[in-house]
């Protein structure tokens, strides 16, 4: 099972890489992984409504590698 999440989460993170730029900065990065976090909220909340969270929480991991990559490390004082 953990393997089939792995491949999972590695397809989306290489579609979302072919298909959207690196990250700017690590606040955009906050702010796309933030609103991927919503998105998991709101489809375990509304799930009757054909939310899928699943999939969300594959986006959401995906996302939180995709900061790890695409954003340098930095000290708390800098900014972009």
């Amino acid at each position: 099972m953990l393997d089939d999440i792995i491949i999972e989460v590695t397809l989306e993170l290489e579609r979302a890489q072919h298909k959207f730029p690196k990250f700017n900065s690590q606040h955009e990065g906050y702010a796309i992984l933030l609103e991927e976090m919503d998105e998991l909220k709101e489809a375990i909340f509304w799930s009757k409504k054909g939310g899928n969270p699943r999939a969300e929480a594959i986006q959401v991991t995906a996302m939180a590698l995709r900061f790890l990559l695409d954003c340098p490390e930095r000290t708390v004082n800098e900014f972009p």
